[in-house]
């Protein structure tokens, strides 16, 4: 998978993913994003995480798989990170640290918890797992 560099200057929504979670369809309004703003260099980056309910437990080819066979992805899908605890990939320790969810904390709470970043790689916001992506279309807008 390409470095994070690769994405400089675009409008970035980084979200933890996991293949069995309720959550999952989401995959379906993240790719609609893609292909919408794509063009205007937006990108989607999916980073599956196993720590939620042990709901990503496949490995790299399987959960690259399933994200093109059942949901028609494009949009980048990296290597299983850890997003809490002495383990968490630094691309989240980052976002957490610079978007603090509800009640001021950092960890983040279960999968799909989405950070919008700006060009500049400023992260503009933390969304929920529950919020739906195509709730995110305006945000992403004006970014762009």
């Amino acid at each position: 998978m390409a470095p994070l560099a690769d994405y400089r200057g675009q409008v970035l929504l980084i979200v933890n993913t996991a293949s069995q979670c309720g959550f999952t369809p989401q995959y379906a309004g993240l790719e609609a994003l893609q292909r919408r703003y794509g063009p205007r260099g937006f990108s989607v980056l999916a980073f599956p995480c196993n720590q939620f309910g042990r709901q990503e437990p496949g490995d790299a080819a399987e959960i690259a798989a399933f994200c093109t066979t059942r949901y028609d992805v494009t949009f980048p899908v990296f290597a299983k990170v850890e997003v809490n605890g002495a383990g968490a990939d630094p691309v989240f320790r980052y976002l957490k640290h610079e978007a603090p969810g509800a009640l001021g904390t950092e960890a983040v709470k279960w999968n799909f918890t989405k950070f919008l970043v700006d060009r500049d790689g400023r992260v503009v916001k933390r969304f929920a797992p529950a919020t739906n992506p195509e709730k995110i279309a305006g945000e992403i807008e004006r970014l762009l």
